[in-house]
């Protein structure tokens, strides 16, 4: 009976054990691509549809999560909050930080609001941290903290000494643990926090590796409370995966109150700052930047830029009237047709879609007439931009007909028009400020689609506009 007792009492023990490491340990599966969690291991994400991106994830006990709040120096709120009429709510412009970096305040729709939290993502190397260090050492009236978690305060001055400015409003410090971070801030009380990067900040209150799902979801939604409640704007710096994606949960994204991305090919002098996302502005707008020894200098006209000075034609080169966001641009498309010499043809893109490239030859091929099945077609947009407006469909066909028949486009023409796949010129957005740039430049004639015609506002008196209905009329009036 003795040897009973204390079988059952060692069985009582064991239970009571691993009943309170169940309440101080919690697993779930976390997928790695958009934050789900589910209790077990699936193999497909219900939410994502990803297959076998479930990670295992340890969560530590609520009490010591609750920790993170004392150490942001937040205090729970116990104030029993009611609901307001919407008409009793009085909306109020939104106090914004005034950039000395005019073209990223115009992207950001003025300046950064108070309380935001801005997400900046980009390829290694493309200029990221420089354009905010930069930007930050031209604030001159206000306290500035750059937490950085990868670079030491030795690289970030050098950085500085580089770009040739400085100031006495800028604080540096090397951290990675977010609760030393809001520590910082409580001692600081600065006017604009930057976070480079949110991949390396982790919790002590998560059990898990600093950028894992876990870890970026938790501080990306710490920073945004801290945001909110402090009215201090936080600006974070993230990584990208190989797929151009911003690295971690896609709830990061949605965390978060505008995404800007920063693209263009490191090797290549233009950058470009796109928004993805912006609750206090357009999405429309652009940036574009040129790469110096000295820093990041903003492009005002880079239509004079992008394009090669009318000094003589030259066959495979067509000007075409693109535009990014709501930004009009004359950019050059560059087109080499060669035979195949290995018998297989090669279609080389740099800076346009591979797939939209081969859907236009198709046409070309089809409707036109020309057969370039054995032979090489290599394309390239100037200036190392990667352009996705449809608009410039009729330049890339121009461009790889002139190179086929080596024969040049007349100077001074500029073309715009999205081809369909009956050959077809289909009308494009924004005509009136795509005619307007063109003219800007002084080219002489711009061929546009007829359904455009009408929706044209106004039409420059020393700039010929010819309408054309299908690709081979504006193909017989470049070449004859």
């Amino acid at each position: 009976m003795k040897a009973i007792a204390r079988l059952s009492g060692y069985r009582l023990f064991r239970n009571i054990f691993h009943l309170d490491m169940a309440k101080k340990q919690k697993t779930v599966y976390v997928c790695d691509q958009c934050g789900h969690d589910e209790p077990k291991w699936v193999g497909r994400c219900p939410q994502c549809g990803a297959w076998n991106s479930f990670k295992e994830m340890t969560l530590a006990p609520e009490p010591h999560r609750a920790s993170t709040a004392v150490a942001m120096g937040v205090a729970a709120n116990t104030i029993n909050k009611t609901p307001v009429r919407l008409s009793e709510i009085t909306a109020q412009a939104e106090p914004r930080m005034i950039l000395a970096d005019q073209e990223l305040s115009r992207v950001l729709g003025g300046g950064l609001v108070a309380g935001s939290l801005t997400l900046l993502g980009g390829e290694p190397g493309i200029g990221k941290s420089t354009l905010l260090l930069q930007t930050v050492l031209s604030i001159h009236d206000r306290t500035v903290l750059y937490v950085s978690g990868e670079e030491s305060e030795q690289q970030i001055k050098l950085r500085a000494d580089r770009l040739g400015k400085t100031t006495d409003n800028l604080f540096l410090v090397c951290e990675t643990e977010i609760e030393r971070l809001f520590a910082y801030t409580k001692n600081l009380h600065p006017a604009l926090l930057i976070v480079d990067s949110i991949q390396t900040i982790y919790s002590s209150a998560l059990d898990a590796a600093p950028g894992t799902v876990s870890q970026i979801r938790e501080c990306a939604t710490l920073l945004l409370r801290f945001a909110k409640e402090s009215g201090i704007p936080v600006v974070l710096i993230g990584h990208i995966t190989k797929d151009g994606a911003i690295a971690g949960p896609k709830v990061l994204e949605h965390i978060v109150d505008t995404v800007l991305q920063f693209e263009g090919d490191r090797h290549y002098l233009y950058r470009l700052l796109r928004v993805g996302k912006n609750r206090f502005g357009s999405t429309h707008e652009i940036g574009i930047y040129e790469m110096r020894s000295d820093g990041l200098h903003a492009v005002e006209n880079p239509s004079g830029l992008l394009r090669h000075p009318d000094s003589e034609p030259l066959s495979g080169i067509a000007v075409a009237a693109a535009l990014e966001g709501v930004r009009p641009f004359l950019i050059e498309t560059q087109a080499l047709v060669s035979t195949a010499a290995y018998g297989t043809a090669q279609r080389s893109c740099t800076g346009f879609d591979g797939r939209r490239l081969n859907m236009l030859l198709a046409v070309l091929e089809k409707r036109v007439g020309f057969k370039l099945a054995q032979k090489d077609v290599f394309l390239n947009i100037a200036g190392g931009l990667r352009v996705s407006d449809t608009a410039i469909d009729l330049s890339v066909i121009s461009a790889v007909l002139s190179s086929n028949v080596d024969t040049p486009i007349p100077l001074g023409i500029c073309l715009t028009g999205e081809v369909g796949l009956s050959g077809e010129l289909r009308p494009v957005t924004r005509i009136t400020q795509r005619v307007a740039e063109a003219a800007k430049l002084g080219f002489k004639q711009m061929i546009i689609p007829a359904a455009n015609q009408d929706a044209l506002e106004h039409k420059p008196a020393h700039l010929e506009i010819t309408p054309a209905t299908r690709v081979e009329e504006a193909l017989r009036v470049l070449f004859g």
